[in-house]
């Protein structure tokens, strides 16, 4: 992709809602505002989504066990609201546009 189209493609991203996973598990989501040339990418209005604690973990399957269920403990990601972050490019690895649909290529 040359320059010229790459600033066109962020640019068409501005004020899209982004989910960016990072490498120790949390994902961030909200506005897209800007980047720059370390990757690093500025969020508005922003949740952050965190795994259960170990503590939550056990408590479910504590919970799971006295109504003898299947075993299988099901919990949600814990969200908290942030704000405005920056989220350092060395730790993203994973960036997904909210509502964007890919369509497959045609074969011909």
């Amino acid at each position: 992709m040359d320059n010229k189209a790459a600033i066109e493609y962020l640019s068409s991203l501005l004020n899209k809602t982004l989910h960016v996973h990072t490498n120790d598990n949390r994902i961030f989501v909200g506005q897209f505002k800007c980047t720059d040339k370390d990757r690093n990418i500025i969020l508005a209005t922003t949740q952050e989504y965190r795994q259960p604690s170990q503590a939550a973990l056990e408590k479910a399957a504590a919970v799971a066990e006295e109504a003898e269920g299947s075993g299988a403990v099901k919990l949600s990601m814990v969200p908290r609201f942030v704000g405005l972050v920056v989220v350092p490019g060395e730790y993203i690895t994973k960036i997904a546009v909210e509502g964007l649909v890919i369509m497959p290529e045609r074969s011909k």
